[in-house]
């Protein structure tokens, strides 16, 4: 895998994780799958697209369909769009090689999804309802702003779930939580812990 990178932090995250860091434009021409997860525009040009290898696969996980330029993919003389099944897409130029389109370029873990588990689905619904019971008893806490939903709800939400997968958790004594700074009950991570 190889990954391309903006920012300098994550760049070397990534790199400190083995992963390869290189620009688009070193593999454009080599790579068999491209992801995009930028949630910028034009991340994927046409250009690009018309240099990637016969029935290379392009995905988009970040952002609308101008993350990866589908418009000026339909514009290029001669393409040929068949559609291989719902979703999936193959382009062809007219040299005969063509790229492989997820989603139409829009996001595919939603477009190319059959539906979420049934398991995630409960967690964020607890998760929205969690914040809908702290809203409503505890308003006056609250400005009218955004909010990440506080870690101690964020662990009730666990707590609510973890039995159903089998989870039995190990639990601290009161000393234990008093040298590491945390009460018994939790939250254990700090706020800024995602």
């Amino acid at each position: 895998m190889v990954v391309t990178e903006i920012d300098l932090i994550c760049a070397l995250q990534a790199a400190m994780e083995g992963y390869q860091v290189l620009t688009l434009e070193d593999v454009v021409e080599t790579a068999d799958i491209f992801i995009t997860a930028t949630g910028n525009q034009n991340i994927i040009t046409a250009d690009h697209l018309s240099r990637m290898k016969d029935k290379a696969i392009v995905g988009n996980i970040g952002h609308f369909d101008n993350e990866i330029d589908m418009a000026g993919l339909k514009k290029i003389r001669g393409i040929k769009k068949t559609n291989i099944k719902p979703q999936y897409d193959m382009w062809t130029f007219a040299d005969g090689h063509s790229v492989l389109i997820l989603a139409e370029g829009r996001l595919l873990n939603l477009g190319c999804a059959t539906g979420h588990p049934s398991f995630v689905m409960s967690t964020s619904f607890t998760n929205q309802t969690i914040a809908q019971i702290e809203l409503a008893t505890n308003n006056a806490k609250y400005e009218k702003k955004v909010y990440v939903l506080p870690k101690h709800l964020d662990e009730k939400v666990a707590r609510l779930h973890l039995e159903k997968l089998g989870v039995r958790l190990t639990k601290l004594n009161k000393v234990q939580a008093e040298y590491i700074g945390v009460s018994v009950e939790g939250p254990y991570k700090s706020e800024h812990y995602r």
